[in-house]
């Protein structure tokens, strides 16, 4: 069944607004997640511990009504603990697989960076391929499938920062921020008596998302968007900012958030401003940018200073008269 753009466009503002309800003053943060779940792909929420990574998961998850798992990482944690295992039944003489909490819809995947890369790799397979392998058998996963990870800064103590393989599969990173002296009095009134996520109620549910996704697919990118796409990604690549430049995977996710974004503003076509708003959130943790006087450099400050400098093809030249 076909939903219209103005249709769409209410069931993902619904969604935002619904998050908002606990989520505080981070509307442009929650309209990405919903962005990354209309483009069918995994977020990664990093930021400082207390800002409210792990509530923002859980009031996305119990706005859509998708079949939803936790995963708390530790650095005792298994791989089998995630994709889980199979087990010899006695009674049949076969073995059976007991599934892991990764085979869900949405998975949350708690502070992915106090796990070792052994247990995180474990996570590369579902999240590219919506599948997994035990035992030589394969098991899919279930439609939608999104795996929302938190993770603190690898400054803190006790963290295992996530390789560049793993980090290129996240379709976008946000960060929360701290909130503002007036939001933050906000949050403690509301607070005051009980947690607002625990009268949160399901908005949406796992079929209204797979429209959306159908929808968000059929949005028009015209062919200099693409350029402008490509250029920008490719020049992560041949610029002495990077040590390591975006892959085409980097292409091909501002492409479908491009599409998406169109979707949440109530378009049903992609404008160059819808790419530079994702330029940051969908490409800075997919490059390595160069060391500045011995010091590391921030990728988010890199990627916008080269969206300054990529002109969008077909647009006028700024001239002083």
């Amino acid at each position: 069944m076909d939903v219209s753009i103005g249709e769409a466009q209410k069931v993902a503002i619904r969604i935002v607004d619904n998050v908002e309800k606990v989520i505080i003053g981070k509307r442009s943060a929650v309209e990405l997640a919903v962005v990354a779940l209309l483009a069918r792909g995994h977020i990664l929420v990093e930021d400082a511990p207390g800002v409210g990574k792990t509530i923002f998961a859980r009031s996305i998850a119990k706005s859509i009504g998708c079949i939803f798992r936790r995963i708390q990482f530790t650095p005792d944690l298994l791989p089998g603990d995630i994709t889980g295992v199979s087990i010899y039944n006695q009674k049949t003489n076969d073995f059976e697989f007991h599934p892991g909490p990764v085979v869900a819809q949405l998975v949350l995947a708690d502070e992915i960076n106090r796990a070792t890369p052994k247990v995180q790799s474990a996570l590369l397979e579902c999240m590219e391929e919506s599948q997994i392998t035990v035992d030589g058998t394969v098991h899919r996963m279930p439609v939608p499938f999104v795996v929302m990870a938190t993770q603190n800064p690898i400054e803190y103590e006790g963290t295992f920062p996530l390789p560049e393989t793993q980090l290129d599969r996240f379709l976008l990173r946000l960060r929360l921020g701290y909130p503002t002296p007036e939001e933050e009095i906000l949050i403690m009134e509301r607070q005051q008596y009980f947690h607002p996520i625990e009268k949160l109620e399901q908005v949406v549910d796992a079929h209204d998302l797979l429209l959306l996704q159908e929808a968000s697919r059929k949005v028009y990118i015209d062919e200099r968007i693409k350029q402008y796409i490509v250029a920008l990604v490719n020049s992560t690549r041949n610029h002495t900012a990077f040590r390591l430049g975006a892959s085409p995977r980097g292409s091909l996710a501002l492409f479908r958030t491009g599409q998406a974004l169109a979707l949440v503003k109530g378009r049903d076509y992609v404008l160059p401003d819808d790419i530079k708003t994702l330029a940051i959130p969908v490409l800075s943790h997919r490059v390595i940018v160069s060391s500045l006087n011995g010091r590391e450099a921030s990728g988010d400050s890199a990627i916008a200073a080269l969206v300054e400098t990529i002109p969008i093809p077909g647009a006028l030249p700024f001239s002083k008269s």
